[in-house]
């Protein structure tokens, strides 16, 4: 092969160090950032100077994914069809009612309306990410609010936060979803972390029933290994001794054997990490063998929809856990506005769960109302970590919300409930003090 010409060397390198200067100028551009890198990172490390400022103000005025001259859209994934569906699908559809009232009362946030859209994840961990990839990549969301479910999360919340994508209010209460602000900084979580109500309830067994022998019943995810460590965390072992820890997998069909084994162990105390169904098989087996321990349940199970599940009676004196206002109190302003916005805005039935979901749908609106003049999925993270004794009127007494850039769990204090029956019907009673996380 001849050798090229010496000649045309010079005007070609000329001409790539014009081009390569050119891509650096524009390196600002959002679209710009490599996929993985967070945003967030690389604006902490520049410089404070006038230019590097007037170039932040320039990507601030641009609105980010998801947001028109008119609309504000947003998502979420959530169970909606299938076993869990009938339990939890009340929840997104409750938070849309809210942001549905919001459109039509306030004419949505910053002068857009709120667009939800909510693709259903059959509670399975590959079709989570799936719609997540969808809402991202294909509707072009702002953020994603309230996504709902450990499993199907899962995978879901490392993408969003490869893709610097807003995860935000997740109603999945495994302890890595928000344990760790800094290696996943676009993920908010809402609802408690099963450790840290499972801590409560080691330390209630410990105050209110030394002596007795413990048991868990959990589910072998991070729901149920969660709960075990919390459990084991709050007991004090010089009052209570833990002689049985019982695994299922979530797709098992009766769980007949691990109650069995619980009762032969000795436990008097069974603490629940189980989800409404298999909640309700626990008590009907012990009831089967003539055993009657005090049960506790994790707060996934506070809802009256329990009562679908399980004869009150049998129900009667579990102890649960829980942060809001009782869906039952309708002689309480807020609660009966509650009752009001779902029955207006097609919600579901009010409940215990669909005032949770709007209280998650309130400070949402907090959020988006407090990025108006930056209306990015960055300005969305500032505005998130600056929540600061926030409240909603549905919560309990005592309770408030904050969240800072290391803080990303939003709910870390609740009540003990207790089931109570009246005229046959089930129905849940606060009792005793708050529980508040220590530091």
């Amino acid at each position: 092969m001849p050798a090229c010409p010496k000649t045309s060397t010079l005007p070609i390198a000329v001409l790539l160090t014009a081009f390569v200067l050119l891509l650096a100028a524009c390196g600002g551009d959002e679209e710009g950032t490599p996929e993985g890198t967070s945003t967030r990172a690389a604006d902490a490390t520049q410089a404070d100077t006038p230019a590097s400022a007037s170039a932040t103000a320039a990507s601030n005025s641009r609105p980010g994914p998801g947001v028109t001259d008119t609309e504000i859209i947003i998502g979420a994934h959530s169970p909606i069809s299938g076993a869990l569906g009938a339990v939890y699908a009340m929840i997104p559809r409750a938070t849309g009612a809210y942001f549905s009232y919001i459109n039509d009362t306030q004419g949505g946030v910053c002068g857009r309306k709120i667009v939800y859209k909510v693709e259903d994840d059959n509670y399975d961990p590959a079709k989570g990410l799936e719609v997540t990839r969808k809402l991202v990549e294909q509707d072009k969301v702002l953020a994603t609010i309230g996504n709902l479910g450990d499993l199907p999360h899962a995978s879901a919340f490392d993408y969003l936060n490869d893709a610097n994508a807003p995860d935000l209010l997740v109603s999945a209460g495994a302890h890595k979803y928000g344990a760790d602000p800094q290696g996943h900084p676009w993920t908010v979580q809402m609802i408690p972390d099963y450790r840290m109500e499972a801590t409560f309830f080691g330390q209630y067994i410990s105050d209110n029933l030394p002596g007795k022998k413990v048991a868990v019943l959990y589910e072998n995810q991070d729901f149920g290994i969660d709960g075990l460590a919390g459990v084991k965390e709050g007991l004090d072992e010089s009052k209570n001794r833990l002689v049985s820890e019982q695994p299922y997998e979530p797709t098992a069909i009766d769980i007949r054997s691990e109650v069995t084994n619980l009762k032969n162990a000795g436990a008097e105390v069974v603490v629940l990490y189980t989800t409404p169904g298999f909640t309700a098989q626990a008590v009907k087996d012990a009831d089967r063998l003539g055993w009657r321990p005090q049960f506790l349940a994790s707060y996934v199970n506070s809802d009256e929809i329990i009562f679908q599940f399980a004869d009150p009676k049998l129900l009667e004196g579990l102890i649960t856990f829980q942060i809001y206002k009782m869906a039952a109190w309708t002689d309480d302003p807020a609660i009966a506005e509650h009752h009001e916005i779902m029955t207006k805005y097609n919600g579901p039935p009010a409940g215990n769960f669909t005032v949770y979901a709007q209280s998650l749908a309130e400070l949402a609106v907090e959020v988006l109302g407090r990025t108006c003049d930056n209306l990015t999925r960055e300005g969305l993270m500032d505005a998130i970590e600056s929540i600061d004794g926030w409240r909603s009127d549905l919560l309990a007494e005592g309770i408030d919300v904050t969240i800072s850039d290391t803080d990303h769990t939003a709910l870390d204090a609740g009540r003990m409930l207790r089931v109570v029956v009246e005229d046959g019907k089930g129905k849940f009673e606060y009792f005793g003090p708050a529980y508040q996380l220590q530091p």
